[in-house]
C-alpha cells in the first residue's frame, strides 16, 4: 500500500518545526523529508538534519535537471524537496511529511491530488511578533520583512485541508496527531490495509 503524503505549512514563528518534531517523536510511521536550501545555515543548524545546504548555483543545476518534487524562492533563498527524498518512501508504504511553504504546497497538490495539507496559525499577531523576536537572530529590517512575509503566508490558509492554531503547544501536537490518525482510518486506506479481514468477515 502506497504511503500518504502530508504537507505542513505555517508562517515563520508559528511553531511549525517544534510541532512537527514533537509529532515525529510520537508517530514512528511518518518520515520527515529534509528540504534543500540555498541559504546559509543558522546557528545550531546541521547539514542533512535540518536542511541539505547547497549553493544557489548547485540548487539551480538541480532545478534544471528536474530533481525537485517542488521548489520555490522564499525570502530570497531557494528551498525545495528532492524527488528522491519522497517517492521511494511513498512507494515503500511509508508516510512522508513535507514541512514547506504555501508555494511549495501548491506545487505538490498539483502533482499529488490525495496529499493531505495542514496549515498552522499563531494565536495572535502579537504572539507571532514575540516568537520571531525571541530568536534574536535578525535585524529590525529583516524582522519587518519577515512579518510582512508572514501576513502574506497566512493569507493562503484557505488552500489547506486542516488548520491548527498553536495557542497551547501540547494541544496543537495532539490535534496534528489526530489528523494523521483520522487519515489512516479513511475507508480506502482501511480496505487496502485489512482486505483479508474484510473478505473473511463478508464470506458466506
Amino acid at each position: 500500500m502506497r504511503g500518504t503524503l502530508y504537507i505542513v505549512a505555517a508562517p515563520s514563528g508559528a511553531g511549525k518545526s517544534s510541532i512537527v518534531n514533537a509529532v515525529l517523536a510520537r508517530d514512528a510511521n511518518i518520515a520527515l523529508s529534509i528540504s534543500f536550501t540555498s541559504r546559509a545555515p543558522r546557528p545550531g543548524e546541521r547539514h542533512a538534519e535540518h536542511y541539505h545546504f547547497v549553493s544557489a548555483a548547485e540548487f539551480e543545476r538541480m532545478v534544471e535537471a528536474g530533481d525537485f518534487f517542488e521548489h520555490a524562492l522564499v525570502h530570497g533563498d531557494w528551498k525545495g524537496t528532492a524527488r528522491q527524498s519522497v517517492e521511494p518512501q511513498l512507494a515503500a508504504g511509508k508516510d512522508v511529511l513535507l514541512e514547506i511553504d504555501w508555494q511549495g504546497a501548491r506545487q505538490v497538490r498539483a502533482k499529488v491530488a490525495d496529499a493531505i495539507s495542514v496549515f498552522i496559525l499563531p494565536p495572535s499577531r502579537e504572539a507571532l511578533d514575540q516568537r520571531m523576536r525571541s530568536r534574536g537572530q535578525d535585524t529590525e529590517q529583516v524582522m519587518a520583512q519577515r512579518l510582512a512575509a508572514a501576513r502574506e503566508e497566512m493569507s493562503h490558509y484557505g488552500e489547506f485541508d486542516y488548520v491548527v492554531v498553536n495557542e497551547h503547544f501540547a494541544v496543537a501536537v495532539d490535534e496534528m496527531c489526530a489528523i494523521f490518525t483520522a487519515s489512516r482510518l479513511r475507508r480506502d486506506q482501511q480496505v487496502a490495509r485489512h482486505s483479508r479481514l474484510i473478505t473473511a468477515l463478508l464470506a458466506e
